[in-house]
Parts: structure tokens; C-alpha cells; sequence
């Protein structure tokens, strides 16, 4: 069974930095990508950052380009999302999020999701 436990969120002043935590299990963690997400009430999700499966190549939101950084242990088989410089319009619930290909197709898989706010 698959899961992705996310963790790490919570209340951080402007300008502060948070750590966010994926712990994955039920799969091959090092076979696959990995992506974090955000969304708002009455928006969509959207894409903050992905890691390719050896963690060799990254991309990232414009938004949060140059302040987040994505990270993986795949001997702990954890992915993580390191905030810095947070703005208000960070304030989110972010989600850890992959893509698993089976015989049957593609099947996307979520955590339950960690809030962070973001607020003086």
C-alpha cells in the first residue's frame, strides 16, 4: 500500500524558513520522481518543485525559484522541501505527490497534506 506521510508545516514569520518532510513507503522510492504542491482554498493545485528519481535534476515554480530548494534520501526514502525567505503568499497546504506506472497505467498517489502559514 502506498502512503506519503508529509510533515514539517506550521506557523513561520516573513522571511523565516521551514523544512518540510515526505516519508514514502509502499514502493520503490528510488525508482520514481517525486513532486511537492500547494494549494489555497479556491485554487487550483499547483506545482512547487520536482526531483527526478536519483535526485539528479530538479525544477521549480518561478514563484519560488531561488528560495526553495527539493532535496531526496533515497536510503531513507524521504523527500524534502527546504523554505527560505517565505513570503505570505506561501501560506498553503503542501502536498507530497508521485506517479506510479503499473501494468494497468499511470496512478498518481497524495499525502494528506502538512499547512504552512505564513504571517507576522
Amino acid at each position: 500500500q502506498v502512503q506519503l506521510v508529509e510533515s514539517g508545516g506550521g506557523l513561520v514569520q516573513p522571511g523565516g524558513s521551514l523544512n518540510l518532510s515526505c516519508a514514502a513507503s509502499g514502493f520503490t522510492f528510488s525508482s520514481y520522481a517525486m513532486s511537492w504542491y500547494r494549494q489555497v482554498p479556491g485554487k487550483e493545485r499547483e506545482l512547487v518543485a520536482f526531483i527526478t528519481n536519483a535526485g539528479g535534476s530538479t525544477n521549480y515554480a518561478d514563484s519560488v525559484k531561488g528560495r526553495f530548494i527539493i532535496s531526496r534520501d533515497n536510503a531513507k526514502n524521504t523527500v524534502y522541501l527546504q523554505m527560505n525567505s517565505l513570503k505570505p503568499e506561501d501560506t498553503a497546504v503542501y502536498y507530497c505527490n508521485t506517479v506510479l506506472h503499473t501494468l494497468v497505467g499511470a496512478r498518481v498517489y497524495w499525502g494528506q497534506g502538512t499547512q504552512v502559514t505564513v504571517s507576522s
